[in-house]
C-alpha cells in the first residue's frame, strides 16, 4: 500500500491538523490512499486531519462550457484549482461562485492558448503558486469548421491551430513540469468525432481531435510504468455554449451532467474513456468497425 506524504504549506487552514495524532498510522495511511485515488471526498480528509494531501488541478479554457463545469465538480471535491482562459471577467465570476460555495483555493491567470510562450509562463506560475501541479486538463478548444475547398481556409486553420498546435504547447508545458516532479496526471479532452474521419464541416475538427488522441497515446506508450499518467477522454454530445445553436443531438446530455461524468472519469485516471460511458463506449466501438459509408450517414 502506498503511503502518500506531502509537506504542509502555509496555505493550509489553521486547525485542520489538530488531533491527527489520535489516529493510528495505518488508519491515516488508508485515508491517504483513498484521497489520492479520488475514492474518498475531501471533507473526510478535513475531519481526519489530512488537508495537506490536497491536490492541485490546472484547467485551460475554464471560463465557460465543460471547463467551467469541471471546475465546479473539482471544487466540490476539494481540489486547489488553477483556472485560465481569455475571458478573465468570466473567470473572476466563476472564482467568486466556487469560493462562496466551497471555500477552496482558486487561482486565476489570463491565457490565450494560441500565445504559445504564454502557455509555458502560465503553467510555471501555477506550479509556483501551488508548489506542485498534480493534474493538467487540456480542455481549451473551438468547434468551428467548414467544408474543405469552399473558401474557408483561414477559419479551418484557426481551428487546427487552437485544437492541436495550441494543445501541443499545453502538453509540452505540462510535461516539462511532470518530468521534473516525476509524477502528474495529464488529461486530454478529445471528442467522439476523433474515432473516424467525418464528412462536411466536421472533417477538419475531427482530424484535430484525432491528432490530439494520437499524441496522448504516444505519450502513454513512452510513460508506461511511470508515475506520470496520461488520459484521453472522448466526450459525446454535451450541450454547451459552444453548440447552443445546434439542433437537438442524439443522446445529448446537459453541461452539468456531462461535466460530472468527465470529472468522474478523470478521477479514475483511465488511459481512455468515452463520456458519458453509455451509450458512447458502445458507439465508439461501432464507429471504428462500421463501413465508412455508414459512418458518413450517421454524421
Amino acid at each position: 500500500m502506498l503511503w502518500i506524504v506531502r509537506r504542509a504549506t502555509d496555505r493550509d487552514k489553521p486547525g485542520l491538523n489538530d488531533g491527527a495524532g489520535s489516529k493510528s498510522p495505518s488508519h491515516q495511511r488508508r485515508l491517504a490512499d483513498s484521497r489520492y485515488t479520488g475514492s474518498t471526498p475531501y471533507h473526510w480528509g478535513r475531519i481526519f486531519g489530512l488537508a495537506d494531501l490536497k491536490k492541485s488541478i490546472v484547467i485551460t479554457g475554464a471560463s465557460s462550457g465543460l471547463g467551467a463545469g469541471m471546475a465546479r465538480e473539482f471544487a466540490a471535491r476539494g481540489y486547489d484549482l488553477g483556472l485560465c482562459a481569455r475571458r478573465t471577467e468570466r473567470l473572476e465570476a466563476l472564482r467568486d461562485e466556487l469560493t462562496q460555495a466551497h471555500g477552496g483555493r482558486v487561482e486565476l491567470l489570463a491565457l490565450d492558448v494560441n500565445d504559445h510562450p504564454r502557455v509555458f509562463t502560465v503553467f510555471r506560475e501555477f506550479q509556483q503558486r501551488f508548489g506542485t501541479l498534480d493534474r493538467v486538463i487540456v480542455n481549451a478548444g473551438v468547434g468551428e469548421g467548414r467544408r474543405l475547398g469552399t473558401g474557408h481556409f483561414e477559419l479551418n486553420k484557426r481551428t487546427a491551430e487552437t485544437n492541436y498546435v495550441a494543445a501541443l504547447a499545453q502538453v509540452e508545458a505540462a510535461m516539462e513540469i511532470f518530468r521534473e516532479q516525476k509524477r502528474g496526471h495529464l488529461v486530454l479532452i478529445s471528442s467522439m468525432s476523433a474515432m473516424r474521419g467525418l464528412p462536411r464541416h466536421l472533417t477538419n475538427y475531427a482530424a484535430t481531435k484525432a491528432a490530439l488522441a494520437h499524441l496522448g497515446e504516444g505519450l502513454r506508450a513512452e510513460l508506461l510504468g511511470s508515475q506520470i499518467k496520461v488520459s484521453t477522454l472522448y466526450p459525446g454530445y454535451i450541450r454547451t455554449e459552444m453548440n447552443e445553436g445546434a439542433k437537438k443531438l442524439p443522446f445529448e446530455v446537459s453541461e452539468a451532467v456531462g461535466s460530472r461524468a468527465l470529472a468522474h472519469a478523470i478521477e479514475r485516471e483511465p488511459a481512455t474513456a468515452c463520456v458519458p460511458g453509455w451509450p458512447w463506449t458502445l458507439l465508439g466501438l461501432l464507429m471504428r468497425v462500421l463501413p465508412l459509408r455508414v459512418v458518413a450517414k450517421l454524421n
